[in-house]
């Protein structure tokens, strides 16, 4: 497994119009806010969309998947689905057999590791406890912070409803309740590091899916607070080996759109910056190939 991978460096590139990208719970559900004013979308956030779109079996975002995919969903299951017991899955992998005497080769030909995609790709701390190594801990695919290229203004507005929602009350209100970014612009970075698959049991297919669901993370999991969270880039850079072929951070930079104007002021439309339409000359030809997954 993970033998025909390559390393990969991503950045997806998240317009924010009117929207909560993530809320603060600490913050009253702010939308996150560091404390010079730029904004923040937490790398657990985005990976719960992709878990929402892979578990729904029965939506017609899965069915639309590729046949290898649609058609074999109990290989493409979710360990860290909401509210899962973790006792139940403790459980589940001492019915498998091999919890008590771990066996790395004969632990990737489990029904634990061939269930559950997202333990293969992101990896998974539900056994930490249980056994101390082996078990996947660190995944293929990491993600960044998206942090915003600008600070962001957070707009507040209380609700009203015309049906009350207390009882003897006509008309209702929550006060603050809407609570969102005017206009931002985050950069979010992620990473596929193939020398862990071994590991985790990831495999290309694993990955390609990965790609399948990333145009569609937001646009697929649209809310009343997250009308408009427009994914303009999902760039995706393959190396020539496993081990990398350019300096990441270096592809990072040269993908990520640059203010125009005062970068210190939120910006107020997608015209405030300069976009970048793909990797220079110079390091397109030290790398295998750089796409748009949004464009596909």
């Amino acid at each position: 497994m993970g033998n025909d991978m390559k390393r990969a460096t991503g950045l997806l590139v998240i317009e924010v119009v009117n929207s909560n990208p993530n809320g603060n719970p600490d913050a009253d559900a702010d939308p996150r806010q560091r404390s010079n004013g730029l904004g923040e979308i937490s790398p657990v956030s985005l990976k719960r969309k992709l878990r929402d779109l892979v578990e729904d079996h029965e939506s017609a975002f899965f069915k639309n998947l590729p046949e290898k995919f649609s058609g074999n969903p109990e290989a493409y299951c979710i360990l860290e689905s909401r509210g899962r017991d973790r006792n139940a899955i403790k459980k589940e992998m001492r019915e498998d057999g091999k919890l008590k005497e771990f066996d790395q080769k004969e632990f990737l030909k489990s029904k634990f590791v061939q269930k559950y995609w997202d333990a293969r790709v992101f990896g998974n701390t539900f056994l930490e406890g249980e056994m101390n190594k082996g078990y996947i801990k660190t995944g293929v695919v990491q993600i960044g912070m998206g942090i915003s290229l600008s600070p962001i203004n957070i707009i507040r507005q209380t609700n009203t409803s015309k049906s009350g929602v207390e009882e003897g009350k006509t008309a209702g209100m929550a006060p603050m309740a809407y609570r969102v970014v005017e206009h931002g612009v985050y950069c979010m970075p992620f990473f596929v590091n193939p020398n862990y698959a071994h590991k985790s049991g990831c495999t290309t297919d694993d990955i390609e899916l990965l790609k399948c669901l990333i145009p569609y993370a937001y646009d697929m999991n649209r809310s009343a607070i997250r009308p408009e969270v427009r994914l303009r880039h999902a760039w995706y850079v393959e190396h020539k080996n496993v081990l990398g072929s350019c300096p990441e951070y270096l592809l990072l930079e040269a993908l990520t759109p640059e203010r125009c104007g005062i970068a210190d002021e939120p910006s107020a439309s997608w015209r405030d910056y300069q976009d970048k339409n793909g990797l220079p000359e110079e390091l397109l030809s030290r790398v295998a190939g750089c796409v748009d997954l949004v464009k596909g």
